[in-house]
């Protein structure tokens, strides 16, 4: 990472203060990791007070849809239905839904039911009484973006998909207490796996977190297995999300021809859950809750 200017001039991050009293040491601690070959972020993706900000509302607001939906959500309602709240609610806020027309995907958010991974598509099915569902949301307002799901447990679930969704929260909670400065992306994973592994369950690993601002998906990827120590570097002002997806049986998985639910391969039950997470100057901020 190439020093600009000197120490005297304003910092790069135009934080209106001398380079030297703002990212000077940061940097040099940057420099001297990449010597050694650990990957470090491009300063790019180290958010600008404005942009942490804008994902900070961006992400409320998905936060009290998710909540919305949470208090509406029941046995006998369509994922068509859910999509439809999600919809309205997402415009009366002045937000888009940010799933709507991504990439072809035809709906504003995901719902993705009991062997369903992620990406599911809300139609015309309806819950039952047993089912596990994740709701998956990313809400796009003034230009920024903010990303979460969560699993919601029907009446009658068993004792199986109930410990899964309970696991696969600790699981996220353990992957976000590793986020603070100079962890990496491998302390998060590893912490996330092995939670999971410790309880006869996998995580998925063809789909991960990732970094998020003014993209909705931006580097880097945050894989949820493997080892500790290994992957990016965290430094104050990166925003990501963490969101394992954990599977009760094998971590192998297949896409529908629809070319967007990805299920398990093995038909087991699957549970997700997710928040956008900002790295602070001693350790995390959980930007998708509700103040």
């Amino acid at each position: 990472m190439s020093h600009h200017g000197s120490r005297n001039d304003e910092c790069w991050c135009k934080s209106g203060k001398k380079y030297k009293k703002c990212h000077w040491e940061q940097d040099e601690k940057l420099a001297e990791l990449a010597r050694k070959g650990i990957e470090i972020p491009p300063r790019r993706l180290i958010r600008r007070p404005e942009q942490i900000e804008g994902v900070r509302k961006a992400s409320r607001l998905t936060a009290q849809i998710l909540d919305m939906v949470q208090e509406r959500i029941h046995v006998g309602v369509t994922t068509e239905e859910i999509d439809q709240w999600v919809y309205d609610m997402t415009l009366a806020n002045g937000g888009y839904p940010a799933d709507l027309n991504y990439e072809g995907f035809p709906k504003s958010c995901c719902t993705s039911i009991n062997q369903v991974i992620c990406h599911g598509i809300p139609d015309q099915t309806k819950l039952k009484a047993g089912d596990i569902i994740n709701v998956d949301i990313t809400c796009e307002l003034n230009g920024y973006y903010g990303d979460a799901s969560r699993m919601f447990v029907m009446e009658g679930a068993t004792e199986e998909a109930r410990n899964l969704v309970a696991v696969t929260k600790e699981c996220l909670d353990l992957g976000i207490q590793q986020v603070k400065p100079f962890n990496r992306i491998g302390d998060i994973a590893f912490a996330v796996e092995q939670h999971a592994l410790k309880h006869g369950y996998s995580v998925v690993r063809e789909f991960g977190g990732h970094g998020i601002c003014d993209k909705m998906h931006d580097e880097p990827f945050v894989h949820h297995y493997g080892p500790r120590d290994r992957g990016m570097v965290l430094v104050p002002g990166m925003i990501i999300t963490i969101e394992p997806m954990v599977n009760a049986g094998d971590f192998h998985l297949k896409i529908l021809p629809d070319g967007w639910t990805v299920v398990t391969r093995d038909g087991s039950l699957s549970a997700q859950w997710e928040h956008t997470i900002l790295v602070t100057e001693d350790g995390y901020e959980v930007l998708t809750v509700t103040e």
